[in-house]
């Protein structure tokens, strides 16, 4: 299928790695020019080289913080009016309810909902008066089943997923679509740092505790990056302009709910 994007600008927050390289690439292949982001410059430059290599599309590489007011203003000067954007941001770390303390919060807040919806408020304007656009968030199945040890994630992704309700439906008369992607467990860096912790705490292998994980997820494993990236392409892509503020579960049926 022919996404209609070739030649659309993206700027893809988070992307020398993970789930947002996986954005990363399926844009590419798709014609559109990136501006990649990351704090890692080495990991970023290598990730932004194979993308020019492989799609033959123009690629800006800025490696900062899109978390901090600093970072995100040389990320937006670099990248200018863009067509897509995809935010995308490390989770804050598990913890237990009680020891959370305000400034906890704050910066939970600061990464997972006050960034991409800075992000929003400076791009989707441009968009607006062009005519089209398209925001893809990354957030997590916890938006839709919340996980007690992340509580934190729990609480920041959530207020930007009802930022997202209204705004989307304010803006999709204009051409622009807002829209989240709720991961579940993927083959990232990510699933290898949970297994790793359950292979100490239970003293089992990496390989066992992946299997004890994947019997919980009713597809029998985890995702791939691919799968992901695909996804987030089409969301942008010219054939979801009737799809508007909604919360796409990519979890292999982990989360168990009629809606």
């Amino acid at each position: 299928m022919d996404m209609g994007i070739a030649g659309k600008k993206a700027l893809v927050c988070a992307s020398s790695k993970g789930l947002g390289l996986a954005c990363a690439r399926a844009l590419a292949a798709e014609g559109v020019d990136l501006v990649m982001n990351a704090r890692g410059a080495e990991a970023l430059e290598a990730a932004a080289a194979a993308i020019r290599d492989e799609f033959g599309v123009s690629v800006t590489a800025v490696a900062a913080d899109i978390t901090a007011d600093e970072g995100r203003e040389r990320v937006l000067k670099a990248a200018g009016p863009v067509d897509i954007l995809v935010t995308n941001a490390g989770g804050p770390p598990p913890g237990l309810w009680s020891d959370w303390e305000r400034e906890d919060f704050i910066k939970a807040l600061d990464g997972n909902m006050l960034t991409p919806i800075a992000l929003i408020k400076a791009l989707v304007p441009g968009m607006i008066d062009r005519g089209w656009g398209r925001v893809v968030n990354i957030t997590s199945q916890a938006v839709k089943a919340p996980l007690g040890v992340l509580g934190l994630s729990n609480t920041a992704r959530t207020g930007l997923t009802g930022y997202v309700a209204g705004t989307s439906r304010q803006v999709a008369g204009s051409g622009v679509n807002i829209n989240n992607l709720l991961p579940g467990i993927h083959y990232t860096d990510r699933s290898k740092s949970l297994d790793a912790d359950v292979s100490k705490e239970k003293g089992i292998s990496m390989a066992e505790a992946e299997a004890l994980r994947c019997k919980t997820i009713p597809a029998g494993r985890y995702g791939y990056p691919e799968e992901f990236g695909a996804m987030c392409a089409f969301l942008c892509s010219q054939h979801a302009g009737f799809i508007v503020g909604q919360n796409i579960l990519l979890d292999g049926g982990s989360v168990n709910a009629t809606l």
